[in-house]
């Protein structure tokens, strides 16, 4: 996808251009080529509550702004907003609706995702109906006149189902519904869900477009001006956003996304392919194989496949799938993902534990299961530890 990038050139720039320069420029006072970190908390003002520019930093920050102004370069969006992590940009969506509306959302999701809905905004009566989003029909019998959003998680976290977008984005469409789109495992590198109807685009910055886990951060990309006037209010009015120090990192992280992103893709078509081939394990879940129940929605909407993988060695049951993740020695047994070390995760024991297991079963996520962040090693290095792992 080609994009303009406002007043700074009028030339159309591909991705791994705008990761370096999209929405970005050169610092007027020094001439940094970096934006700065602007570390203050306040501005001085030429006339009390006339200042046009910056006043307050938690209403908006210099170095925030660059950031922003890049997350909507990347993901092809008008705006960009910055948040203190991910949860934190999803709270802010949720703060859009009223007590009594009704939301949809996949039934594979994060399990902090299914905390924050369940434990915090039901209490405060939003009503949510967890189902299965590749089920259309599905989709269209949950909707009815208290329905206001669509929640969408593509791939999913850890199952990697893949959510077709732009089918769900007629529907909310035609119903005058939101569609919001949890984009954190593909990233902007792989998929940009505004492309196919998405009204916001969130993601836990703290993964891919950091890269290095070294940040908590939360991002959101709108295009519509309603939304993002609405939306920065409730940033500016709830008052979660980052500090410059982390929206400095981020940036940093997202000048090297592109390239990070090829390799991450490469690495886990390998190590996805080697499972799929090996006598020790039973199912592999990436949406790269052509086995996989929606390869071909995968091959639409995705520019590749990324470095997320899921899988049950053979036979396995919950001790099994435990040794193997503790016998890992290049991959670390770790929460998170998206960093440029490779991680290994049990997932109804760390990541899904907030969702009862009968719940979190339905939907795949079984103790057996083993969810692996792919960095950027050398991948055959990564295959020897999961055999060594395996065998131990």
């Amino acid at each position: 996808m080609l994009l303009f990038l406002g007043n700074m050139t009028k030339k159309k720039l591909h991705f791994n251009s705008r990761v370096i320069h999209g929405g970005q420029k050169i610092d007027k006072s020094f001439g940094a080529v970096m934006p700065p970190i602007y570390q203050t908390s306040t501005y001085a003002q030429s006339t009390p509550g006339g200042h046009k520019g910056y006043e307050y930093s938690r209403t908006h920050n210099p170095t925030r702004t660059a950031l922003e102004n890049s997350l909507a370069s990347i993901e092809g969006g008008k705006y960009g907003l910055a948040f203190a992590s991910g949860l934190a940009a999803m709270d802010t969506v949720f703060k859009l609706l009223k007590p009594g509306d009704e939301v949809i959302v996949t039934h594979d999701l994060y399990g902090g995702s299914y905390r924050l809905f369940t434990k915090i905004f039901q209490v405060f009566k939003l009503k949510f109906h967890f189902i299965d989003l590749q089920d259309i029909k599905e989709v269209k019998s949950k909707i009815n006149n208290k329905t206001k959003l669509i929640w969408v998680e593509t791939p999913t976290n850890p199952m990697m189902n893949v959510v077709d977008i732009d089918s769900i984005s007629h529907i909310a469409k035609s119903n005058k519904l939101l569609l919001a789109v949890d984009n954190t495992f593909a990233s902007p590198y792989l998929q940009n869900p505004l492309i196919f109807g998405a009204d916001i685009v969130m993601h836990s910055a703290t993964k891919y477009i950091a890269g290095h886990s070294d940040v908590i951060l939360g991002a959101l990309i709108v295009n519509s001006d309603d939304l993002h006037d609405r939306l920065s209010f409730i940033q500016n009015a709830s008052g979660a956003v980052p500090g410059p120090m982390d929206c400095f990192l981020t940036l940093r992280g997202i000048k090297t996304l592109a390239v990070r992103m090829e390799r991450h893709c490469f690495n886990g078509k390998k190590i996805a392919e080697f499972l799929s081939n090996s006598d020790s394990i039973e199912k592999v879940y990436w949406p790269g194989l052509k086995n996989h129940p929606n390869h071909k929605i995968a091959k639409k909407q995705m520019n590749d496949y990324g470095g997320m993988i899921s899988f049950t060695p053979k036979g396995s049951n919950f001790k099994n799938a435990i040794k193997i993740i503790e016998n890992l020695k290049i991959f670390t047994l770790a929460e998170s993902l998206g960093g440029v070390e490779s991680l290994a995760g049990h997932p109804a024991s760390m990541t899904h534990a907030s969702i009862p297991k009968k719940i979190r079963e339905k939907s795949g996520v079984s103790d057996s299961l083993i969810r692996l962040s792919v960095g950027i090693e050398d991948y055959q290095d990564l295959i020897d530890d999961i055999i060594q792992a395996i065998n131990s």
